[in-house]
């Protein structure tokens, strides 16, 4: 433990959780400038896993709506991918590009460390493999380290796979077929996740239309990939067969909804729907909506071989293809019954905590 970062600077206080929610948790450093928050949302299947974003949060409601939302969705995802894990998220409000640093990321990590166990951090937006190693300088509750006997490095790549594989599943679905040659997908978002979605897509045979606020990024898909690139204005308005958000949440939106003209959407981003209705939007516009918590649980499974301390990467394959699996159920049961499949994948997922 690194003492020069747990001395009474460390200022640690519960808040007031919303209902539902086991623990939110707020820790500030002077000397690093930490502003952090966890939240805990259940411990139910086990110690509550989720990846630690760091964001120039606007306000600190912003920043508790987010982390309290973003743990549910760690709750389901987890369950989704058959984990013994609960659901926690950890948010770090600040700029990344200019406030990070090893000793701030050293300050978290002995935030980390205070919870005991009940919460292990791992990469989001705007946090690396590296900042992990800093993390783990003052915590061993962390994961997607890059060295180490369990080391799992960073989980977008096989996010991007859990994506690739439910999409596939999604057309045959839809479609009765999972091929991708001469479909078109328009992926929102190429950051590690997006990125590697497309080159997985692009190898598929699938004609790609991007956009993102990083240049060098839809640079890099075009030269690549082929990829059409468009303003992130543009892209909900592209003619496609797959909308792929792979950026921040809450896209969907009902005028998001009411501009899309594709078939399906799946994709990485979580909390992908502003609210629930916008689920029975998608449903009344005949798009086959992919849960995102089922989509992109690919990534926390490789997280969890590093905190379970498993080294079989049978155990990693079955988790991740079992993602599929769990998305045709919530496809044929949602057929059945007539609602939309957030809904029914809500129940699946409910029960299984239960």
């Amino acid at each position: 433990m690194n003492q020069a970062v747990t001395k009474p600077t460390l200022s640690i206080r519960d808040l007031k959780p919303r209902e539902g929610y086991a623990r939110l948790i707020e820790a500030k450093d002077e000397k690093t400038g930490l502003h952090a928050l966890v939240s805990i949302h259940s411990l139910s299947r086990g110690p509550a896993a989720g990846g630690c974003r760091m964001f120039n949060y606007g306000r600190i409601e912003d920043a508790i709506y987010d982390v309290e939302r973003l743990s549910r969705g760690m709750t389901y995802k987890n369950a989704a991918a058959e984990l013994p894990l609960g659901g926690g998220k950890s948010v770090i409000i600040g700029d990344p590009k200019t406030q990070k640093t090893p000793e701030l990321m050293r300050a978290f990590g002995a935030f980390i460390d205070h919870l005991a166990g009940d919460y292990y951090t791992a990469e989001d937006v705007g946090v690396s493999p590296q900042d992990m190693a800093n993390v783990a300088e003052t915590t061993r509750f962390v994961a997607g380290l890059d060295g180490g006997e369990f080391a799992s490095g960073d989980p977008s790549p096989v996010t991007a796979r859990g994506v690739f594989l439910c999409l596939k599943q999604t057309l045959k679905h839809g479609l009765g077929t999972e091929d991708l040659t001469g479909k078109t997908i328009a992926i929102q978002g190429l950051g590690h996740v997006g990125m590697s979605l497309a080159g997985m897509l692009h190898e598929a045979g699938a004609s790609l239309i991007v956009s993102d606020i990083n240049e060098e990024a839809v640079l890099t898909a075009k030269a690549e990939f082929g990829a059409k690139v468009v303003s992130p204005d543009e892209i909900l308005y592209q003619d496609a067969d797959v909308f792929a958000p792979c950026a921040m949440g809450g896209v969907l939106t009902a005028e998001a909804i009411e501009a899309l003209k594709v078939r399906f959407v799946v994709g990485a981003a979580n909390n992908q729907l502003a609210d629930d209705s916008c689920g029975q939007r998608l449903q009344d516009k005949g798009i086959l909506y992919a849960p995102d918590y089922i989509v992109n649980g690919g990534g926390i499974v490789n997280v969890a071989m590093e905190i379970l301390k498993i080294s079989d990467p049978t155990y990693r394959e079955s988790r991740i293809s079992g993602l599929a699996t769990t998305l045709e159920q919530v496809f044929v049961r949602a057929e059945e019954t007539g609602e939309p499949p957030h809904l029914v994948a809500d129940r699946l997922i409910e029960r299984r905590l239960a």
